[in-house]
Order: C-alpha cells, then structure tokens, then sequence
C-alpha cells in the first residue's frame, strides 16, 4: 500500500509554490512573501500546504509562536533555490538576454576562490549586458560599504555569536567556528598552542585568543598573513593552528574534534546584505543566483534561525 501512495504522489513540483516558499524564507514568513507576490497570507499559506501534498511530508512544525522547517522543508528549501534561479536563468536567455546595467558586490575570502568564479562567470553567460565590480574583502568592512551605498550586494559574515543582521539582511546560514589544523594535528597540553591567524582586526582571530585566555591555556603567534590564501599555505606547512569555518576549507586541512582539549567556539552567521537603494532587476537576478548557489555548497541547518519565521 505505502508504494502505490508513493506512486500516485505528483511528479512535478509547481513552480510558483517552489518561489513562494523561496521568497517566504528570504523575506521573513508568509506574510512578508504575500506582499511581494500580490497574495493574500491565507493564499500563501494554501500554497505551503499543497506543496506538503505534493511531497508527501510535512514541510513545516510549530516552535512557539513561529513555524519552522522540517528536515525535509530544510532539504527541499536547497533544491527550490536552484529550480527558481534556474528557471529565472533560463527565461533570461531565451528573451534576448536583455538585461544590462551595473553592479557592486562584496564577498568573503573564504569564497573568493572556489566559488566565487564559477557563480559569477554562470551570471556573465546569462547576462552578458550586465557589468560586475567584485570586491573580496572581510566582513565589517562589507557591511558598511554595503551601508554606505558603495555596494550594492555583499556576502558577509556578521559578528561571532551575533544575532540576525540589520536592515536588507538575510541570514542564510548559521556556520560553526572551528579550530583548524593540518590533518594528523595533535596538541600538546602543556606547551604553548601555535596560532597562525589573520592580521588584526579580525574578529575570526579575536574570538579565539579570548577563548584561550577565558580557558587559562597558553597560546603564541607563529604566523599572520592579510589573506586567506596565505593562512591556509601557512596552516598547511604545519606553522600554526588557526580559527576559521569549514567554509572553502581545503581539502589538506582538518577541523579539530572538541576532545582534542582547545575551549569550544560559538558560530558565525553567513549574511547577504543589499542596499536600500539596491531595486534593479539585475540585483534581484543575482540576489537568486548566490542564494542558490550557496545552498548547493553550505551544510543543511534544519534548526537555523534563518529557517523560522513568525506568522503575523
């Protein structure tokens, strides 16, 4: 009997319930995705539940007086993401390709490298008439390039242990802070922890030093290098351990387990922040490619606060 449910279940997902859940979790819950999309919230609502029927799984629990994500509503969050911008991508094509204009965007190091060209470079195809100013630089400074109307679109981190970020943010993921290491790594409880860290100010950097010093364990600066790329080299080479997320780590390295003896670390979250002034089809066409694309590549974080919202 549960296969032939199975097998009267739809087989294609309805792709403006895919946008509507999309624009809900990006923009805060169903009212907030009513708005943008001219509905009414029971209508959007209607739509949620049609799509826990075409799944065949409850997509969403309660949580107080919000409604969060299921695993399975986390999960079929990702794939919406990319269906949506796919669609959206492909539509672009076919009419010509006619978007064009300008756009200021801001990213992390941790996504200059892998990521980084392979998203924009997907943009560029799809939207050739599009001109691009990537900026790769660390998170305060993006947020307030974003603020100040320097940039339009900024992939950011917030603060350590922070909560969600201001005005135009969406928080997409919520990463742990790690102690990272070659792997093979073993401490030595009684000597002095090898640190090779980011020059100040780095908040990455500050969060584990204090963590250090608040567990009474010795620590001393081996390395510092203003980029990534040199952290990760240094690391690499056995120089030091360092404090990062697992976000674009290379394959070399390793996060340390909690038993190996260093104090626990709290998380960071992963924010897109877009200026007020921001209102182009060009950044709402993007905006959908990052989002997208980063659900492919960041864990799944069924009990994210980016994933609960209140129903008004």
């Amino acid at each position: 009997m549960a296969g032939a449910a199975a097998a009267m279940l739809p087989t294609n997902l309805d792709m403006d319930v895919l946008r509507a859940l999309v624009i809900a979790m990006e923009h805060g819950g169903f009212a907030r995705a009513a708005e943008r999309l001219g509905r009414t919230q029971s209508a959007i609502s209607l739509q949620m539940k049609k799509l826990e029927e075409q799944v065949g799984q409850p997509l969403f629990r309660k949580a107080g007086r919000t409604v969060a994500l299921t695993d399975a509503g986390d999960l079929l969050l990702g794939y919406a993401r990319r269906i949506v911008a796919l669609n959206d991508e492909a539509l672009s094509a076919a009419r010509g390709r006619a978007m064009d204009g300008s756009l200021r965007v801001g990213f992390p190091q941790d996504l200059a490298e892998r990521w980084l060209p392979a998203v924009l470079g997907a943009f560029h195809r799809a939207h050739p008439r599009v001109h691009i100013e990537a900026q790769v630089g660390r998170g305060r400074e993006l947020r307030e390039r974003v603020a100040q109307g320097a940039l339009d679109l900024a992939l950011a981190f917030g603060e350590i242990g922070g909560g969600p970020g201001g005005t135009g943010a969406v928080t997409l993921a919520c990463l742990p802070v790690a102690w990272v290491a070659p792997r093979g790594f073993r401490t030595e409880p009684d000597a002095p922890l090898p640190l090779a860290l980011l020059d100040a100010p780095c908040m990455f950097r500050q969060h584990g030093i204090d963590r250090l010093d608040g567990d009474g364990r010795p620590w001393r600066i081996t390395f510092t290098s203003p980029s990534l790329s040199g952290l990760w080299a240094a690391v690499e080479a056995g120089l030091g351990v360092t404090v990062r997320t697992p976000l674009g780590l290379p394959d070399t390295l390793a996060i340390l387990e909690p038993r190996c003896g260093l104090p626990a670390l709290d998380s960071v979250p992963l924010e897109l922040h877009r200026a007020a002034s921001a209102r182009s089809p060009a950044v709402d066409r993007l905006c959908g490619i990052l989002t997208a694309s980063l659900g492919a590549i960041l864990p799944g974080q069924p009990s994210d606060k980016s994933h609960i919202f209140i129903v008004n």
